[in-house]
């Protein structure tokens, strides 16, 4: 019973009021990004058009990943739920407009393009400095607990989100999807406000401290070899999220519905997946976490071998434990290993290469899709998270054993 309890324990958190309404908010805007996944790529195509207006729409929205090293600085220079609110209304404005488009059933490409990039340049507001954020609100070993439940009842609400959402469009639309997307946004902007954070002091400029960012951040080389790694596989799972596995499910295999219970499925075991990182005490986990990621490619492998949709959702599950776990290792590492002034910078640097390539990725991945199927594209894409996954651990593992003798400081302060 007391191990029971002790996996459990991270939910203790949800007494702590200072902290309590940023769960709050993860659980709400998580089962909005559960809306809007489904809404816009169906909402999209059920405007008439095709892959590649599709890929183009969803280029535009991952494009202001361009922005996400300037915003790094801005969360380390201004109180970091301040900078949290602001990206919630603004997602909202864009989804809000989205939802119109799709409710109309009139829409330009320009239109929803530019809607698109709007809600891009929230997601580069909002992803490194939420990962920053428990920084500030917690110390010691409470943080691991804190970046557990974030991840807890991000996968909660996305989990909500995915399984309502697939109904909705299915019964009464896209546009209705988009909608709930957008109002949920405010409802977290509201609980985000609730927060209280610090504001760091900096003396130096703009420039300055993008130089500080990326020299802290480039010191490490697990750090960015796990964030080149991480660059492939956001790059591959927006290709198999966003485009190949929709299209796939399109060609009467389930649909909006069915694809809906699969990416369902995925968060469903991330709620165990962040419990299991939070209690995980290995050796080595800095290689534990450069493994987790090859998870992944088990659905994509699947869907390449015409697998039905109910295989593919159980397959799913795998990675979602795996990453849920990965998350709360990987963001725990860096918060320990960095102080808390340069904590968002170095977020930045680690996650924007992959936010780059993406509008690059799904540019192509529409046509390629069209050109070849998307069991060949899912193939394509399952290969290349396996290959980075491989060279990630032997860079990993041979700065271990690069490592002079004298060095006796415990993973993940190894450099």
């Amino acid at each position: 019973m007391p191990a029971v309890v002790g996996f459990f324990a991270p939910l203790a958190l949800l007494k702590n009021r200072s902290i309590a309404p940023l769960f709050a908010s993860r659980l709400v805007s998580s089962a909005g990004v559960g809306f809007g996944q489904l809404a816009l790529a169906w909402g999209v195509m059920g405007l008439g058009y095709g892959a590649a207006e599709l890929s183009v729409v969803l280029a535009c929205k991952a494009a202001p990943a361009v922005l996400m090293v300037g915003v790094g600085v801005a969360g380390d220079r201004f109180r970091r739920h301040h900078v949290l609110v602001s990206a919630e209304f603004l997602a909202s404005a864009a989804w809000l407009g989205l939802g119109a488009c799709f409710l109309t059933d009139k829409a330009s490409l320009p239109l929803l393009c530019g809607l698109a990039v709007l809600s891009g340049v929230a997601t580069a507001m909002f992803l490194p400095t939420i990962r920053g954020i428990v920084a500030d609100l917690l110390t010691g070993q409470s943080r691991r607990g804190g970046n557990a439940l974030v991840s807890q009842t991000e996968s909660a609400g996305l989990l909500i989100g995915l399984a309502s959402s697939g109904v909705v469009v299915s019964t009464v639309g896209a546009g209705w999807a988009a909608t709930a997307r957008g109002l949920l946004c405010v409802v977290s902007a509201l609980l985000l406000g609730l927060l209280k954070t610090l504001r760091h002091r900096h003396s130096g400029g703009i420039t300055g401290d993008l130089r500080v960012g990326w020299r802290e951040f480039s010191s490490c080389r697990w750090v960015w070899t796990m964030a080149l790694q991480f660059t492939v596989l956001i790059v591959a799972a927006a290709s198999f999220i966003e485009v190949i596995g929709p299209l796939y499910m399109a060609q009467g295999r389930g649909g909006a519905w069915g694809w809906g219970i699969v990416t369902a499925c995925e968060a469903l075991a991330a709620l165990v997946g962040a419990l299991v990182g939070a209690r995980l005490r290995v050796d080595r986990p800095i290689l534990v976490a450069t493994a987790l990621p090859a998870t992944a490619a088990i659905p994509m492998l699947f869907v390449s071998s015409g697998c039905s949709w109910t295989i593919i959702a159980l397959a799913m599950a795998v990675p979602g434990l795996c990453q849920a776990a990965y998350y709360v290792i990987w963001t725990t590492a860096l918060q320990e290993h960095f102080s808390a002034e340069v904590l968002v910078r170095v977020n930045s640097w680690s996650i924007v290469a992959s936010y780059l390539l993406a509008p690059v990725a799904l540019l192509t991945i529409g046509p390629a899709v069209e050109a070849v199927g998307p069991a060949s594209a899912a193939f394509v894409t399952g290969i290349s998270v396996l290959a980075a996954t491989a060279l990630a651990l032997l860079s990993v593992y041979s700065a271990r054993l690069n490592r002079p003798a004298s060095a006796s400081q415990p993973e993940p302060a190894a450099s």
